[in-house]
């Protein structure tokens, strides 16, 4: 999968840039920030992590990358405001909706579960991807059995949606 469809830590500026300019012109055209409820706590634990790093000695540890710290806050802060949580154990079953874990039959026969989350949760290592992203649009609102187009770098290709849970 393409990291255009995940938050790239590696292009992270410290300020909260991601990979993909359209995930950030979302939030900032008053969008909201979908999130799960693990997401949204590990948000919050890191922001609160970086408030209270008022000890001498972590301040001192920190001293260096103050400016770093001061963005990384100010981003955390941002999302969190625009936090819409989205618990996915209250999600209709039966439609792939934000939250979902749905497995994908491919045309040989090959399954592949994405479970769709949060803009900052996605890690496509692990099978979370963005409700923002080409796999994620496609599968937003189909059913059991049903058959999705997904488009990705290799290509398109067909798949039929063969089991949908929420956790």
């Amino acid at each position: 999968m393409s990291k255009a469809f995940v938050k790239d830590d590696d292009a992270d500026d410290g300020g909260g840039t991601l990979a993909d300019p359209e995930l950030e012109a979302i939030l900032r055209s008053g969008g909201r920030n979908y999130v799960t409820p693990a997401g949204h706590e590990r948000l919050r634990a890191e922001l609160d992590r970086l408030l209270n790093l008022e000890r001498p000695e972590a301040v001192a540890a920190a001293a260096g990358r103050l400016r770093d710290i001061d963005q990384r806050i100010r981003f955390l802060s941002r999302r969190l405001e625009a936090a819409e949580i989205v618990d996915p154990s209250r999600q209709d079953g039966g439609q792939v909706l934000f939250g979902a874990t749905v497995t994908v039959e491919t045309e040989d026969g090959t399954e592949r579960t994405y479970r769709i989350v949060g803009i900052d949760e996605a890690d496509a290592a692990d099978g979370r991807i963005s409700w923002v992203s080409p796999v994620a649009r496609a599968l937003l609102g189909a059913r059991l059995g049903d058959l999705v187009t997904l488009r990705t770098p290799r290509g398109e290709s067909e798949v039929e949606v063969v089991r949908i849970t929420y956790r």
